[in-house]
């Protein structure tokens, strides 16, 4: 059984949730990005554990805040798998690999983890 308990503060102004209710923790798993490789015109090429792959172009954020980096073409190519299985590029740049899961398969969070509607909140 899974139980997240979320505390904000020893203040009555702020509950405390608690999401339990028999949920197994299995359910409430992403497949994990297993494979990155750069494309060109800042399109990456990933996959993830279950066997979804795909192609996410990410060209409109190139140049852009952080993502000037990409400027340089060798430092878009330098993409890899991060230590928290982030899309990364550098200690500076990291993407969500969940988010790109969710574009790629054009699944919503709700098909993935039907549990979630299971879910009791418990205010203390």
């Amino acid at each position: 059984m899974l139980r997240i308990v979320i505390d904000t503060a020893d203040d009555e102004m702020f509950p405390k949730y608690d999401f339990t209710d028999g949920v197994q923790s299995e359910s409430l798993q992403m497949p994990r990005l297993t494979d990155v490789k750069p494309l060109d015109d800042y399109r990456i090429w990933v996959k993830y554990s279950d066997g979804a792959e795909g192609i996410a172009d990410l060209a409109h954020l190139a140049g852009k805040g952080v993502f000037a980096l990409w400027n340089d073409p060798e430092a878009f190519q330098d993409v890899h798998i991060g230590p928290g299985g982030e899309i990364a590029w550098s200690d500076e740049i990291d993407l969500c690999p969940d988010a790109l899961y969710l574009r790629i398969t054009g699944k919503k969070p709700e098909e993935l983890f039907p549990d979630l509607s299971d879910l009791v909140y418990n205010y203390a």
